[in-house]
C-alpha cells in the first residue's frame, strides 16, 4: 500500500534514481547495480534494462547483498545496492558496519520506503533508520526532498569516495526544487526561503511539506524561512548555526523519521553545544510502531501532513 506523496498539481518525474544511475553508467564503466529482489520497487529496474550485464539480483538476502557489494567495491567497482530501508537498517546493519563502513568501501546503499512512506505497517516503515545509521563511523547519510534532489544526489554520491546511505522516494516523485535554483552538494544545507517568524529546518519529503505550510501561513501573517538539510551526516553546522542565531525566530525541525535520533536531535545537540538557544520544536514521527492504513490518514494522525504542520505552527506562535 503505497500512495503518492506529491502535492496536488505538482509535476512529477518517474523513477528519477533509476534514470540518473543509468545515465551515469553510460560514462562510468565501474558502476554496478545490486538488489535484494526489489529492483522494480527501488527503480533499479531502469538501470537493469539499460545495463543488464552490470546488474546483480541477489534474492531476498540483504546480508548477502551487502557482502557482495563490499566485494565488488574491493575490486574497484562502484556498487549501488538497493532494498527497502527497513531491511538495510535492521537486517544488514552488522554487514554494513564491518564489511563496508569500517573499510571505507565505495558502496552506495540506496533504500526505498523511508519513514512513513508506506501504509504497510511496521514491517516496512523505516521510521528509525537514520537513528540506526547515525552512529556508524565513516557513513554519509542523505535524505533527498524530491526528484531533482534525488537525481543530483545520485550523481554526487557516485563521485564521492566512501560509503553512503541514501533514502529514496521512488516511482512518480514530485519535482518542487526547480523553482529555487537548487543544487545538491554533499554536506551542504540550502536556504530555500527567507522568513522572520519561523525557521523550518527540514529534510526529505518534509521539505515539500514545510514549503507548502510556509505559503499557507502567510494568510496568518506568519513569515517562515525554510532551510533544507539533505545531508544528515555530516551536518552543515555552519549554515544551521547561522540561521538559528537570527534572533526572534521559532526554530522547528521537521523530518519524516522518529523524534528520536534523527535530524531533530542532531540539530538540538549542535545548538546546545554552541550555546545557541532559540525557542525550539520538533515535527517528527512518534517513538512507537505506527499503524497500517492509507498514507494521507496516517500523515494526519502522526503529524507530518501539511495541514498538521500549519496547525502546530499556529498553536506554537499563538496566531
Amino acid at each position: 500500500m503505497i500512495a503518492s506523496i506529491a502535492p496536488d498539481g505538482v509535476a512529477t518525474r518517474s523513477a528519477p534514481f533509476g534514470h540518473a544511475l543509468a545515465r551515469l553508467a553510460r560514462h562510468r564503466s565501474g558502476i554496478v547495480g545490486l538488489t535484494a529482489d526489489l529492483a522494480k520497487y527501488t527503480d533499479l529496474h531502469v538501470f537493469a534494462q539499460e545495463h543488464p550485464d552490470r546488474f546483480y539480483q541477489m534474492g531476498m538476502a540483504e546480508q548477502v547483498l551487502m557482502s557482495a557489494a563490499a566485494g565488488l567495491a574491493r575490486e574497484g567497482f562502484t556498487p549501488f545496492a538497493t532494498t527497502y530501508a527497513v531491511f538495510a537498517s535492521r537486517r544488514a546493519y552488522d554487514f554494513i558496519s564491518m564489511a563496508i563502513a569500517e573499510e571505507r568501501l565505495d558502496v552506495k546503499i540506496v533504500c526505498a520506503l523511508p519513514g512513513l512512506t508506506t501504509g504497510y505497517g511496521p514491517s516496512h516503515q523505516a521510521t528509525e533508520d537514520i537513528a540506526i545509521f547515525r552512529g556508524m563511523p565513516n557513513l554519509t547519510i542523505i535524505d533527498p526532498c524530491d526528484a531533482i534532489d534525488i537525481e543530483q544526489a545520485t550523481e554526487a554520491i557516485a563521485g564521492h569516495r566512501g560509503p553512503v546511505y541514501m533514502r529514496l522516494l521512488r516511482g512518480k516523485v514530485p519535482a518542487v526544487l526547480d523553482q529555487y535554483d537548487y543544487r545538491f552538494e554533499i554536506g551542504k544545507a540550502r536556504l530555500l526561503r527567507e522568513g522572520t517568524d519561523v525557521l523550518f529546518i527540514s529534510s526529505g519529503l518534509m521539505t515539500m511539506r514545510v514549503l507548502e505550510a510556509a505559503t499557507a501561513l502567510e494568510a496568518d501573517r506568519i513569515s517562515s524561512a525554510v532551510l533544507h538539510v539533505p545531508t544528515i551526516k555530516p551536518l552543515d553546522n555552519e549554515r544551521i548555526l547561522a540561521a538559528a542565531r537570527q534572533a526572534g525566530r521559532l526554530v522547528v525541525v521537521a523530518e519524516n523519521h522518529t523524534v528520536l535520533g534523527g535530524l531533530g536531535e542532531s540539530v538540538a545537540a549542535l545548538l546546545m553545544r554552541e550555546g545557541v538557544t532559540p525557542a525550539f520544536r520538533q515535527i517528527a514521527l512518534p517513538d512507537e510502531f505506527l499503524d497500517a492504513g492509507a498514507l494521507p490518514t496516517l500523515h494526519d494522525r502522526y503529524g507530518i501532513s501539511t495541514t498538521e504542520v500549519v496547525r502546530r505552527i499556529r498553536e506554537w506562535t499563538g496566531k
